[in-house]
């Protein structure tokens, strides 16, 4: 056996864990709203502001288009965004929140304090936390590909 291909030696898989755990603590807060994850980080875009062609979705989200548009499919048919051509060019689309899209940020607006407080509370420390942030940012930026 090769020490490199041990599981327990592979941090891309320790990332990925997290990664996954953590999504999945947010969905007993997601499930009176009916929304996923991803559908989720779609609307804290739309929050931060309004009004975006789907590529500005995709490239903030750092997903692909043909992961995004199912998304905001649903997401169109729960009321919450609405799609419309871009008048500017009609190959794009337009996505905006509705009202009901926006209403959820308000009622939604405690949801990463709640995610805060069960890690803390779990033992991580809020400095260990803040240590992550530019460290995972460096990551990201590193791995990030060229477009």
């Amino acid at each position: 056996m090769y020490k490199q291909l041990l599981l327990d030696n592979q941090l891309c898989f320790r990332i990925y864990t997290a990664a996954r755990l953590i999504t999945a603590s947010y969905a007993p807060y997601f499930k009176p709203f009916g929304i996923t994850y991803p559908q989720y980080l779609v609307l804290m875009v739309l929050w931060e502001k309004d009004h975006l062609i789907i590529s500005e979705i995709t490239e903030r989200l750092m997903l692909e288009t043909n992961t995004v548009t199912p998304l905001l499919k649903r997401m169109e048919s729960q009321g919450l965004i609405v799609r419309q051509q871009s008048q500017a060019d009609s190959r794009q689309r337009i996505v905006s929140l509705t009202p009901e899209g926006r209403k959820l940020e308000e009622k939604m607006k405690e949801i990463p304090n709640c995610i805060a407080r069960e890690v803390v509370g779990a033992g991580i420390g809020v400095d260990d936390l803040q240590a992550l942030v530019p460290i995972l940012d460096k990551l990201i930026a590193t791995m990030k590909p060229n477009t």
